[in-house]
């Protein structure tokens, strides 16, 4: 009896599997549903920005994304646990700013993010925006500099935690301003945005969106840590427009188990570029205070590489720990 064209082709499939397994498994990709482990608080922008990506990949792909938050340790938790997952592309990781730091800050850990995780797709770039208390009698980054060189040690510059990206730009900014300010942690971002309204510190490298809320009760927004202007606040100048060179990111991207197929990779980075471009994405992270951040494969391991140097080499100089 001759075979079916059903069968034939069932039967060609499946000797093109067995010629090719790893082609056959980037076609089929991704065969159940996908998990996205964040390793940060419910309602972040570290959240947010997972959720944005997962749901594109839902809807593209016709197969639940599913974001769950591991928080603790700065993720590390969230890491390791992407590092132990099988090389399917069915266990990802929501790569953060924090990442890049952990070598530094956290020396005993059980996995090497640069040589145990994979790039897979820049997502979000959001700046930090220099705020100061308007009892602070300088509206321009040059006018503070020299302010806190006339008042060493005697301004406060709060953050969300040691490690934080508001405490490693301040250290940035003491480095190449050359000026003394003093790190007072807080825990989390609520609480310091909560001190300097109240007076109580009087500078803040403050996150979106959380220094929006600083420059509605009258915090003075004197300039956004990236190396281009924010679209949300285009009057405000960059840091990097005083100080040349001057740049922090608060970036996410997409990252999976190393000896995760190529082609299972190239398929999420051509699938997460193309949500990137979609308006209600970019509306949603503009919404935030941030833009998108497509970037190839090789070039989010570059970003990966470069900032994990670049922090350890402020971390080592500014001698910080965590406790």
């Amino acid at each position: 009896m001759k075979p079916t064209r059903r069968v034939f082709l069932q039967l060609t499939a499946g000797a093109a599997a067995a010629a090719h397994p790893r082609l056959a498994s980037a076609l089929d990709y991704p065969i159940r549903p996908m998990r996205l482990i964040n390793g940060f608080a419910a309602g972040g922008a570290a959240d947010i920005s997972a959720r944005l990506v997962a749901q594109w990949l839902s809807e593209r792909f016709d197969r639940q994304c599913i974001v769950e938050d591991h928080t603790g340790a700065g993720g590390n938790i969230a890491t390791e646990e992407v590092v132990r997952a099988a090389p399917d592309g069915h266990t990802l990781l929501n790569c953060t700013f924090s990442n890049a730091l952990s070598a530094s800050l956290f020396p005993k850990l059980k996995f090497d993010f640069v040589r145990d995780i994979a790039p897979v797709a820049g997502s979000v770039r959001l700046p930090l925006i220099l705020l100061v208390h308007p009892s602070v009698a300088a509206k321009t980054v040059p006018e503070f500099i020299a302010f806190a060189k006339a008042n060493p040690g005697k301004i406060d510059f709060p953050s969300a935690g040691i490690g934080s990206s508001e405490h490693m730009a301040g250290e940035l900014f003491k480095m190449m301003a050359g000026v003394d300010l003093v790190h007072v942690p807080f825990r989390g971002g609520a609480p310091a945005i909560t001190a300097l309204i109240a007076g109580q510190v009087q500078a803040y490298f403050c996150a979106t969106p959380t220094s929006l809320s600083g420059i509605k009760a009258g915090m003075r927004a004197l300039a956004v840590t990236t190396a281009a202007r924010s679209e949300l606040l285009p009057d405000v100048p960059t840091i990097g427009e005083t100080l040349s060179g001057y740049e922090v990111s608060v970036w996410f991207g997409i990252g999976a188990p190393k000896r995760t197929p190529g082609e299972i990779i190239g398929k999420l980075n051509e699938v997460i570029n193309i949500g990137l471009a979609e308006p209600a994405f970019k509306k949603r992270v503009g919404d935030l205070g941030g833009a998108p951040m497509p970037t190839t494969v090789d070039a989010f391991g570059e970003l990966i590489a470069a900032e994990t140097e670049k922090w350890s080499n402020v971390v080592r100089a500014a001698k910080v720990k965590v406790e």
